[in-house]
């Protein structure tokens, strides 16, 4: 039997006996009307009991997938009841504040998230983010399950978000904008996200139409909040693809806090199941800390803080690569010399301040800095053999190129260096009364980007030196006709650029929930500003500003059925980064415009119950009229834009999510999209935009075995089909629109929890101490897909044809990990 069907035949029997776990876990801590900690609490569920600690804290482990009754009783308060629902596994914090003169009844709703289903906002569980199996585990890879959400590159952390490119997606963590290195080319430079899973509370996510506090870009916001620890954890991992801890710790009076992790990641695993072979020595290291100081109970402070170094050290020695057809079957031979090194180094710092003047009104003050400093060094030399493969089964050379059809070299060079130095300050207010909500912002930027880039290309096929087909020199007809052009690089990038950007921005809007004759409704309506300005050396750009108004409107008809309605329309803009203001040849050109687009998104949100467990399905109509469009070329995860506004633009799709306990206890989904998005540039016609991703399925699956419920399964499946692409970065889009192969690819997890210690069943002697140790296996790309990610083309020196020759991902990999929370 084959090993896909080995594998196959094995994960179907686990998930053929799977069945949900059987108890949850609800802690958090107690409070008197002071707000201080109160001991000796009694917590009684279904004759499970706790006492909470001297800090107030609780723990206790209840039935799963029941309506349970927690009642609260201390000698000196008065008795506190509450009904809740969990989920099994979940690990639900409640926080109560006990009275001294009234007894308190209620009901907790754990899995209605009614303010984030009226705004269209996907949350995500963090649990599940930390279980989900894949090349680069975290946030975005479940985000790439997601309707509307893009990526053909395991590699990469960065996705695509219904037409959109990879740098207009918002990222915030506790309110704070995130940012990413500039000079990534390929996924497998990325290392780590900047969010460390391990630190989350919650995961917010909008595919469009999103409200006007959130900042200015086209596509998506990702808002994530960080962990107020209760009480001092740890949580340790380690794998074959790196290791990370992260510690939880809390003052003894309560008011200080913090949560701090440190990761490190190896991709040589991954990288070396590529066709290529090499030596790939990389570190990707980070320390990121978020302390939170509660000065009373109107004031809070909190500090965000990262620290991150890339070392990237890549050493190409050889591959190999079969193509062509069964009855002609070719391959590419290469052998390389050189290295690239390439380090960076982030540092990113901020600081909020929460007062709350009053019951209805709170201000915030938040200020950051970002500094990043990145190397881009690399020379390498590869020499080529093109040829036919000897096909007849039996030979002795069965399987290696028997002609050479064509054989060249090709010589890599870079230089590139960045400095970039952000800095944020922002002050946000937000006022209640009644049933409304006032929310403004102020925000001023400032970006000091100091750049050179010094990067070309040689390549030399049979002999001679091919020139550029940009630049018109006389025809090269050796080695019949001597040459007497000048010999130049085939690409030639040099630029110095010292930059700076004043962005002053704000918004305002306005929400309120109300009623429309018996139906519950919801409005929100808003505006941005955005003024900007470049200069620098021999740059100067003229002030610029935009306005971008947004509204949403929700209705919950009073209907048998839990059904809502939305709709939300804007007009979105996005001021250049520098990144867009450098054009192909790397010279910034300072009066490039935003590019603007108008969202409309019409959602459908129906809540209902099947095999008496709750379901959910979302699904999402919507159209963007671009305009003043930016054009770009992806090569890998590098953007290059040609730093004008003469096109235009659309995209329209539909995007589908039917989310529930496919298994009893354990969320799941499937998701389906359909995109078209298309450009016109200089009125040439309507083509394809890179991003052009027509279909999207998406699996997120979870799974236990009811004989050993400790045993775990979870899948992550993603197909797309192929992209745009594939052309070399200097090629007319207008004259290739040939599409890469479809992206198809799984990942399967299975762990096994082997302790796993609660408030009423500890484990004796020095495993007390650890609440769960387990340990897993992960598979990555299940079935051993060949997908894609970019062409290398090379030239047959006799029939004068370009082959495009497919690079492609990572193979089939194992990963071992162990896991531990103490």
């Amino acid at each position: 039997m084959s090993t896909n069907k080995l594998i196959v035949v094995f994960f179907f029997f686990f998930v053929g006996l799977s069945l949900s776990a059987q108890s949850a876990r609800i802690r958090g801590v107690i409070l008197d009307k002071n707000n201080q900690p109160v001991a000796n609490v009694n917590v009684l569920c279904l004759g499970k009991t706790t006492q909470s600690d001297a800090s107030g804290f609780f723990d206790l482990v209840v039935p799963a997938n029941q309506k349970l009754a927690v009642v609260f009783t201390h000698i000196s308060l008065k008795k506190a009841t509450v009904s809740i629902v969990l989920k099994p596994n979940e690990a639900y914090e409640f926080n109560l504040v006990m009275s001294d003169h009234q007894e308190q009844m209620g009901e907790v709703i754990v899995i209605a998230k009614n303010g984030k289903r009226v705004q269209g906002i996907t949350t995500i569980e963090p649990e599940m983010i930390r279980k989900i199996p894949g090349a680069n585990a975290g946030i975005e890879n479940v985000l790439k399950t997601l309707p509307g959400v893009n990526s053909n590159n395991e590699l990469s952390t960065q996705y695509a978000v219904r037409g959109g490119n990879y740098d207009e997606n918002l990222v915030y963590v506790n309110e704070i904008e995130v940012y990413r290195p500039f000079l990534i080319r390929a996924g497998q430079q990325e290392g780590l996200s900047f969010t460390n899973t391990d630190l989350v509370q919650n995961i917010d996510f909008s595919a469009g139409g999103f409200q006007a506090k959130f900042g200015d870009k086209l596509s998506s916001v990702l808002d994530i909040t960080y962990r107020k620890p209760l009480r001092f954890g740890a949580n340790l991992e380690a794998n074959f693809l790196g290791g990370s801890l992260s510690v939880d710790a809390v003052s003894r009076n309560k008011k200080w806090s913090a949560v701090t992790g440190i990761r490190y990641r190896n991709n040589s695993l991954l990288v070396k199941s590529q066709e290529t072979q090499t030596n790939f020595t990389p570190t990707f290291a980070d320390i990121q800390t978020n302390v939170n100081y509660q000065a009373s109970s109107q004031w809070q402070w909190s500090f965000l803080g990262n620290i991150s170094q890339n070392r990237y050290q890549y050493q190409p020695l050889t591959r190999q690569t079969n193509f062509g057809t069964i009855t002609n079957p070719m391959a590419l031979s290469i052998y390389y010399e050189g290295q690239e090194k390439d380090k960076y180094d982030t540092y990113f710092g901020a600081m909020k301040t929460t007062f709350k003047v009053s019951d209805n009104f709170t201000l915030k003050f938040i200020g950051s800095v970002f500094h990043t400093l990145e190397q881009e060094h690399f020379d390498i030399f590869a020499q080529y053999r093109l040829g036919e493969v000897d096909a007849n089964i039996g030979s002795d050379t069965y399987g290696d190129v028997s002609f050479s059809r064509g054989i060249g070299s090709q010589l890599n060079h870079a230089r590139n260096d960045l400095d970039a130095l952000i800095i944020n300050t922002e002050v946000k207010g937000l006022h209640d009364w009644k049933e409304n909500q006032l929310e403004w912002g102020v925000k001023y930027t400032r970006e000091s980007i100091r750049d050179r880039i010094a990067e070309w290309e040689v390549i030399d096929s049979a002999g001679f030196s091919i020139n550029p087909p940009i630049v018109i020199l006389p025809k090269n007809e050796q080695p019949y006709t001597a040459y007497v052009g000048p010999l130049v690089p085939y690409q030639n990038v040099r630029a110095v650029n010292f930059n700076t950007i004043n962005r002053f921005s704000g918004y305002v809007q306005w929400t309120r929930k109300g009623t429309l004759g018996s139906s519950d409704v919801w409005y929100n309506a808003g505006v941005r500003m955005h003024n900007w300005e470049v200069s620098g050396a021999n740059v100067g750009g003229a002030s610029q500003v935009t306005f971008s108004p947004r509204a949403q409107f929700s209705i919950k008809p009073d209907w048998d059925r839990d059904m809502l309605f939305r709709i939300s329309a804007g007009i979105y803009h996005q001021p250049p980064f520098y990144r867009e203001l450098r054009d192909a040849a790397g010279v910034v050109q300072p009066n490039v415009k935003a590019q603007q687009s108008i969202h409309l998104v019409l959602s459908n949100d129906y809540s209902f119950r099947m095999w008496n467990r709750p379901f959910k399905l979302v699904s999402e109509l919507y159209y963007k009229s671009l305009t003043a469009v930016n054009t770009y070329t992806i090569d890998n995860v590098r953007i290059r834009y040609a730093a004008t506004n003469n096109a235009k633009g659309y995209a329209q799709g539909l995007d589908v999510r039917l989310n529930g306990e496919f298994v009893p206890g354990t969320e799941s989904w499937f998701s389906f999209g359909y995109l078209k998005t298309e450009e016109n540039s200089n009125d040439k016609g309507f083509i394809a935009r890179p991003t052009d991703q027509r279909l999207k399925f998406g699996l997120l699956f979870q799974d236990f075995m009811p004989a050993i419920p400790s045993v775990k399964i979870y899948l992550n499946l993603v197909y797309n089909t192929g992209l745009p692409g594939g052309s070399p970065s200097y090629a007319d889009p207008y004259l290739y629109q040939n599409r890469l192969r479809d992206y198809r690819r799984a990942d399967v997890g299975f762990s096994k929890v082997f302790l796993e210690n609660s408030s009423g069943n500890r484990t004796k002697g020095w495993l007390k101490s650890f609440k769960e140790i387990a340990i897993g296996l992960e598979i990555f790309n299940l079935f051993n897909n060949q997908n894609a990610i970019t062409n290398t083309w090379v030239r047959d020196v006799y029939s004068k044809n370009q082959y495009a020759i497919p690079n492609y991902m990572t193979a089939r990999v194992f990963n071992v990990k162990w896991s531990a929370k103490l």
